[in-house]
């Protein structure tokens, strides 16, 4: 084992040792967890929670360094809270939840993060193995039905390792090497199983077991990068689509240098970061069929799914090349884009490592950029236009609110130093976003309720920041918003909620219309199975745990009512939600 055995070098400490009581498994776990960095412990516990409990406790009583524990009433939220915070500060975060039952609840989240590459710390309590005799044995009724087999089969296929504690003396090294698993590139979850019987047994007073530096990530290829940019040089109409290549701050940088430096357009496919600033010469927004059709050369960077092959795709003659720290997404079942190149690396090195190599082939002077971009350029402003019309400066004469309206108030209103967090239905073509990190999107696992917990963990990560979390009325159900709001007064963490209410299910309707667009179900418009009516009164889920809520039905009162909500949440310092009605 690599964890030490502490020494007690004076008659003080020495006495004072053999007064305390034994440390536990869970002192160790507490302890070492804190060492790994981790800022907080989301906890929805159980009958397994009482050597939790007691460690931070007794934590909190010695000044041990500990994370900060805290209570969140589901595990959805509790998940999605670690996953947000991650997504600012870097660092993975631990959530603990109920044995088998809380970590059924917990898997949307670990799915969404598992297709994500997000790190997190996910633990869960076992059924104790004893059923009588040492401390923590069983004793409750549900300690016989709660046991498994295999609790973590549940989850296997979403997390990148498990493991069980088996001896209490293991736990430090378990976290180390769950840290280390979860920090390798491609980055994900872990998940480990804790028995209350081996959490309560007592460990020798151990040191904190040695953390790991996690293996560096991919490194590109010269070989590979030099024939990348052969082709890049080549080419007169390349593309660039992307998903993540704005993960980082470095990588927002460097493609935001790179697409202007070489005049190529940038499309981001259902991002999850923000790839470029709205005001960038070449973000041609988010749908790739305009660019795709006739493009003779597609880089597809950090992106699982670059098009819809049912619905559009490049020339049979262009070169495709896939750039990723997987580029072929080998956990995907099936996934067969075309390939002509591939480069495993992180997306900010083999972006420099293209800048470098390209400048060898296309001075900036080079005639073959300039005339793409004046192209470009052209092609820009037509774009933009058909943009600005769908969204008008004025509030719709008909009264009637749009997703496209609501989008543009809300980028007027939170300013460009916001973060917003969607589920779903805001619309990045028309909220104008300029910073690195000021955008953050579901994952392409599509695990609903993810949103508004994401929001209150990235609140955590980045308190001086105003947070929104724009929403459907659907993903707020699947949120427990309860819990949610809960948790927002509970640890003060405002954050502004603005759901878009068109009180049904759109990707049932809209999947429904795309296949039978002509069916009998579209003859009733396409509610069937999708209709959320009648809706509560969702604001007033804000009023009952002490924050501001508003209705708004028509598209001129938004504007106002948005000022008010983020007054509420900026100045008087407590959450808001805008239950915003609407038809699309």
């Amino acid at each position: 084992m690599s964890i030490q055995t502490r020494r007690y070098d004076t008659p003080a400490e020495r006495a004072d040792a053999a007064s305390a009581p034994p440390l536990s498994a869970a002192d160790i776990l507490v302890r070492q967890l804190a060492a790994a960095g981790v800022d907080y412990f989301f906890g929805n516990g159980g009958t397994d929670f009482p050597p939790i409990v007691e460690a931070f406790a007794r934590a909190a009583k010695t000044g041990t360094p500990a994370p900060k524990p805290m209570v969140v009433p589901h595990e959805t939220a509790a998940a999605a809270m670690a996953y947000g915070h991650t997504l600012i500060s870097g660092r993975p975060q631990a959530v603990m939840v109920h044995v088998n039952v809380g970590s059924a609840n917990a898997l949307n989240i670990v799915l969404n993060a598992s297709r994500d590459n997000i790190p997190l710390l996910l633990f869960a309590g076992r059924t104790p193995f004893t059923e009588a005799g040492p401390a923590g044995t069983r004793s409750r009724y549900i300690h016989w039905g709660q046991e498994m087999f295999d609790q973590a089969g549940m989850l296997r296929e979403a997390v990148k390792w498990d493991y069980e504690l088996h001896l209490p003396q293991q736990i430090g090294d378990i976290v180390a090497r769950g840290m280390e698993v979860a920090m390798t590139a491609p980055r994900g979850p872990v998940y480990v199983t804790l028995a209350r019987d081996v959490l309560a047994a007592p460990v020798p007073a151990l040191a904190p077991a040695p953390m790991r530096a996690a293996p560096s990530e991919p490194h590109p290829a010269p070989a590979v990068v030099a024939r990348i940019a052969e082709r890049i040089a080549a080419a007169e109409r390349p593309l660039l689509i992307t998903a993540n290549a704005g993960r980082t701050r470095e990588g927002f940088h460097a493609l935001s240098v790179f697409a202007d430096r070489f005049a190529i357009p940038v499309v981001s496919f259902n991002p999850r970061y923000l790839n470029l600033p709205s005001s960038h010469p070449m973000n041609f927004g988010f749908e790739p069929r305009p660019l795709l059709s006739d493009a003779d050369l597609v880089l597809v960077l950090d992106c699982d799914v670059p098009w819809i092959p049912s619905l559009e795709g490049p020339p049979d003659d262009c070169c495709v090349i896939h750039v990723a720290e997987d580029p072929a997404f080998v956990r995907y079942p099936m996934r067969n884009f075309p390939s002509t190149l591939s480069l495993t690396a992180n997306s900010v090195a083999a972006i420099q490592a293209l800048n470098a190599a390209l400048a060898e082939w296309m001075p900036p002077s080079d005639r073959r950029i300039l005339t793409r971009r004046a192209r470009l350029m052209e092609r820009a402003k037509t774009e933009k236009a058909k943009t600005r019309s769908a969204a008008p400066a004025v509030p719709p004469s008909t009264g009637a609110v749009t997703p496209e309206w609501i989008s543009a108030c809300i980028a007027e209103a939170v300013g460009d130093d916001a973060i917003i967090v969607n589920e779903y239905p805001l619309r990045l073509a028309h909220c104008r976003r300029e910073q690195s990190g000021s955008y953050f999107g579901l994952s392409p696992a599509g695990g609903l309720g993810w949103g508004f917990g994401a929001a209150l963990g990235v609140k955590l990560a980045a308190p001086e920041r105003l947070v929104v979390a724009t929403l459907g009325d659907g993903a707020y159900i699947f949120a427990n918003p309860p819990a949610c709001h809960f948790v927002s007064q509970a640890h003060d963490i405002p954050v502004l909620v603005v759901i878009f209410n068109n009180q049904l299910y759109g990707a049932v309707r809209n999947a429904t219309r795309a296949m039978y667009g002509s069916g009998e179900a579209m003859k009733e418009g396409g509610r069937l199975l999708a209709d959320l009516s009648p809706a509560p009164a969702y604001e007033r889920y804000a009023e009952a745990s002490g924050g501001y809520g508003e209705r708004v039905d028509r598209a001129a009162e938004l504007p106002a009512a948005l000022r008010r909500a983020i007054h509420a949440v900026t100045v008087e310092r407590r959450q808001a939600l805008l239950n915003v009605i609407c038809d699309y």
